[in-house]
Parts: C-alpha cells; sequence; structure tokens
C-alpha cells in the first residue's frame, strides 16, 4: 500500500541549503541524486550501510577498556554469563524489532508503534526515555574520549578534550544520511579488522608468542572465575545492556533505508550474529589476559584505566604496546559518537513529528537533516563535563547506570508492542503470511523479551543496598524508573489517552510497499542522475 503523494524532483545544490523546511505526514518526493525524501527524511542508506551502521555503533571505543570493567566486577566467566544472556535477550529484541519495522518503516519506529497499539502515553515516555538513552549515551562516548587522550597525556584537562571533539562531531553529523552511511560503512569495516586484530593480539600473548611466558586459564583459577557474586552480577548486566544497545537502532534506519522490506531482516540476522560474537570474544580474551583484581581496570574509582590488551601488553614487555590499543580506541570513538548522535536526534524528530516534542525538531533541511534536532542532542552531550567535578571513572559508572537501566526499559517495552501489533493484525482479519518478516519463536520469544528486561531493570541497582546504602548511587540507578513513570502518568492525564482497542488500531498508515515512483503508479520513470553519481554508484554499491 503506497503512500505516495507527491514526487518532487529536488535541486542538488539546494540540499546544503541551510534553510529548514516543514513536512507534511506521509509526504515523499525525490532528490536529484535518485533518492526519496520520504516524510523529511532521505531514503539513502544501503543494504551495506544498515549492516554496518548498528555495528559501528555498538562496537564503540569504549569495549576496549570496558570489557576490562565485565571482569573486574563479575570476573571472567560472571562477565560471559552475562553477556551471553544479555545476547539472547537481545536476539528475541530484534525478532520483535524485525517484523514490526519490516511492516512499518517509519519514523520513530517501536517508539510511534508504541502509541499506535498501546497507548499514546507510552510513545511519549518511550521515546524520551530512548530519547535521553542516547543523549546519555553521547556524554559516555565524549567521557571515553577524555578517558583515551588522557592516557598519552595530563597536559591538557579532560574538559578540553571533549569540547574539540564536540566541535568536529557536531560538523560531521550534519553532513546527511547519505555521507554518514559511508562513513559508518568504511569506519566499520576497521572496527571489524581491529576486533580480530585483538583477537590475534590476546592468543598471543596468552600463548607466550608474546611475552614469552604461557598463560593458558590461569587467572580463572587465580584469583578466580566469579567475582563479587550477584553484585557484580548485577553491574555487568547493566553494562552488557549497555554494550548491546544501539542494536535495535536498526529499526530506527528503516526510516532512511532504500528498500526496508528487503534489507532490515538481513541486516538483522546478520548484525546480531557478528555483534554476539564480537562481544562474547572480547570478553573471553579479556579474561584470559589479565586478573579481574588487576587495580589498572576501569572502575568507578578510576582516575584513569587502561584496556586489559594495553595491561597485557605492558606485562608482556611491550611499554608502548597502550599507544598502538590507544590509536585503535580512538579511531573507534569516530564513528560511535556520530551513531549515538544520529540515534538521539531522529528519536527527537519522531516525538516532534507527533506532537510530543516542540514542533522545532521536527524541521528538516532540504537534504533531509533533522539539523535541530541533531545540534540540541550534541549539546546535551556535554553533561561528560560533569567529569570535572567528578573522576571520569565515575562519571562512566553514573551515565552506564542511566543509559542502562533506559535500555532495559526500551526493550522491555518493545516486547510489549510487538505483542499488541500482532494481536491487532490478527484480530482485524490479516494472515501471518502478509507479514514481510515473521518474528522467531513468537509470542515466546516476546514475553522472554518483556519479563527478563523488566526484572533486570530492578536488579540493575542492586549494589546499592550491598556494603552500606549510597543516596547518589541510588538516584543515579532508579531514577530512570521514576521519570519514566512520570512520564506516562503524566501524558496520560494532560492528554487524557487511553489504551489503544485492538480492533481500532492503525494497520496502514506507514506501510511502505513502494517507495520510488515509477510510470505506473502516477511518477514520470526514474529521474536523470548525473554521471558522478552513476560512478560513486558503481564503486560503492
Amino acid at each position: 500500500m503506497g503512500t505516495s503523494t507527491k514526487a518532487e524532483v529536488n535541486d542538488e545544490k539546494s540540499s546544503t541549503s541551510p534553510k529548514e523546511v516543514p513536512r507534511e505526514r506521509g509526504e515523499t518526493a525525490l532528490a536529484s541524486n535518485g533518492n526519496v525524501i520520504d516524510d523529511g527524511l532521505q531514503r539513502g542508506l544501503k543494504n551495506r550501510h544498515l549492516q554496518m551502521i548498528a555495528f559501528g555503533g555498538v562496537v564503540g571505543a569504549s569495549i576496549w577498556y570496558g570489557t576490562g570493567s565485565a571482569i573486574a566486577y563479575s570476573g571472567p566467566v560472571g562477565a560471559l554469563i552475562c553477556f551471553l544472556i544479555i545476547g539472547v535477550d537481545v536476539f528475541f529484541v530484534m525478532q520483535s524489532l524485525g517484523e514490526m519495522a519490516t511492516l512499518f518503516p517509519i519514523q520513530g519506529a517501536f517508539i510511534e508503534l508504541a502509541g499506535r497499539f498501546v497507548d499514546p502515553a507510552l510513545a511519549f515516555a518511550l521515546g524520551v526515555n530512548y530519547w535521553y538513552a542516547w543523549v546519555t549515551n553521547i556524554a559516555n562516548d565524549y567521557n571515553n574520549i577524555s578517558l583515551i587522550m588522557g592516557l598519552w597525556t595530563d597536559a591538557v584537562p579532560s574538559y578540553a578534550w571533549i569540547v574539540i571533539f564536540w566541535v568536529g562531531f557536531q560538523g560531521t553529523s550534519l553532513l546527511g544520511i547519505v555521507v554518514y552511511g559511508e562513513m559508518e560503512f568504511w569506519l566499520a569495516c576497521w572496527k571489524l579488522i581491529c576486533v580480530v586484530g585483538g583477537f590475534l593480539v590476546a592468543i598471543l600473548v596468552n600463548t607466550g608468542a608474546v611475552g614469552g611466558e604461557y598463560i593458558g586459564f590461569r587467572y580463572w583459577r587465580d584469583p578466580g572465575a566469579i567475582a563479587n557474586g550477584i553484585n557484580g552480577f548485577g553491574k555487568t548486566f547493566v553494562l552488557a545492556a549497555v554494550y548491546y544497545s544501539g542494536t535495535e537502532m536498526l529499526a530506527l534506519t528503516a526510516a532512511e533505508s532504500r528498500n526496508p522490506k528487503r534489507d532490515l531482516p538481513r541486516a538483522i540476522r546478520q548484525t546480531f550474529w557478528r555483534i554476539l560474537v564480537i562481544f562474547l570474544g572480547l570478553v573471553f580474551f579479556a579474561g584470559i589476559i589479565v586478573p579481574y583484581n588487576d587495580s589498572s581496570l576501569l572502575t568507578a574509582t578510576s582516575k584513569s584505566a587502561q584496556s586489559p590488551w594495553t595491561i597485557a601488553l605492558v606485562n608482556a614487555g611491550w611499554a608502548g604496546g597502550g599507544n598502538l590499543v590507544n590509536v585503535v580506541m580512538i579511531t573507534a570513538q569516530l564513528s560511535s559518537v556520530n551513531s549515538a548522535i544520529y540515534v538521539a536526534s531522529r528519536s527527537l524528530v519522531a516525538l516532534a513529528v507527533n506532537g510530543r516534542a516542540p514542533a522545532f525538531f521536527a524541521r528538516t533541511t532540504r537534504n533531509g537533516v533533522p539539523a535541530n534536532a541533531i545540534i540540541f542532542s550534541n549539546v546535551l552531550g556535554l553533561l561528560a563535563l560533569l567529569n570535572i567535578a567528578a573522576t571520569p571513572g565515575k562519571v562512566f559508572s553514573y551515565l552506564i547506570s542511566i543509559s542502562g537501566a533506559a535500555t532495559f526499559i526500551a526493550w522491555a517495552f518493545i516486547g510489549v508492542t510487538h505483542l499488541r501489533l500482532r494481536r491487532a493484525w490478527v484480530v482485524q482479519g490479516h494472515s501471518l503470511d502478509e507479514l514481510p518478516y515473521r518474528a522467531f519463536l513468537y509470542p515466546y520469544g516476546a514475553w522472554f523479551v518483556v519479563l527478563l528486561n523488566l526484572f533486570l531493570v530492578f536488579i540493575s541497582g542492586y549494589e546499592v543496598f550491598v556494603g552500606g546504602f549510597a543516596a547518589v548511587d541510588f538516584v543515579f540507578s532508579y531514577i530512570v524508573i521514576a521519570i519514566f513513570t512520570f512520564l506516562y502518568f503524566g501524558w496520560k492525564l494532560v492528554k487524557k489517552t487511553k489504551v489503544v482497542q485492538l480492533a481500532e488500531a492503525d494497520l496502514v498508515m506507514g506501510r511502505r510497499d513502494y517507495l520510488i515512483p515509477t510510470e505506473e503508479d502516477g511518477g514520470s520513470g526514474k529521474p536523470r542522475i548525473p554521471w558522478y553519481i552513476v560512478i560513486k554508484r558503481v564503486i560503492f554499491s
């Protein structure tokens, strides 16, 4: 069911104009590069972009020392268990998203669908929750940059590094979806090479090929395989959720995908397995090259921190090994910040388009860039400057707590929304064969997502009750639940929203059975594409 109402060819030169233009719901147009501009956003992402964007956004610089935090909190085997459980959780989250986003490849994805199939108040609360989860990810990325650069020199204060990189990322995030997709593709390819290199380095260090000393599984015996009991598991579950968060951003990219029905399921399948193998691999290798009680690993008390790979290389006799790891981490950071800004801004746009945030944030430039939402989200990323008053390690811990809890809430309600959508589909007489993608093990997978994530959000702050109550830690661990509850009931009270009746749920708006107008559907065929665009497509397709 196509929803195209207008097919205009925009002037290529105007795509760089800073002038903002409002969007009309369901409106489509054609840019001169052949891409559809749908509801104000340009559908310029190809299949390879979708596959690598989620990978690039998830595997950031912090994973290189964040794995050290995981083994420091719960030991090498404990960390593996936590990352495996959250990996299974994410698998079923992505199954739910795959079914919803291929059927409705719309702005806001599960945020908008929560309002359509559950309650408009839930869409508001969930959208704000997901937006500030990614704002904290932006801040955490800037904090990570200060940690990385601090390993090279302490002559430059941490806030200076944050401001310098903030300016750079503000510029790159405004270049448009096509440039962003290409940047993410190539940077993610570089990250993949670095991860494989990290696996190889760990093997060489562990076997004694580098350093001359065989380690094997010595650190699993001394100091041990599991640390800190349930307290450690609680912290590592949150950490794992933060690192896996971003996999679900594929649902948001559906609104800027050229062919979401074809490309999104493929990207979901391939991206999930890549991320699972990479995370489990990094945690496993980190646990066999350093002991979990090494004082250089990143914890809440750290003023600076080192990656397990840096520690292992230095212990093996290569004093300059940390410089190599730092180069890997800082280059990895180049795409993860851009991805965080992308998701935060698109979440804010979705809220604004549906009247749940100021309309100012729904406006885009002529080439489909939501500049207002991008700038505002990135400005709030300067929360990383909190590390002026607290140590970067403590700021890392606070931001992880907020982002982790917000992620658990988002995943839980993705499951709820999927259950409601499927029931509405059946109640209104549709066949399951009409679905372009069907979730594996439905409804058990969706219920698993709901129950597990609600459980995890409540135990994520368990450590604040152990060994003496800490009020500040309690606030950062559970404030997300309080805010979400306030947003939901506040919006429900003010707007007098009601739970959506399944028989009346909208199963039409937002479905895109075709996107490129042809002569058959009233368009004028494919537009004349400039020669340089043709050459670029030959090279990068």
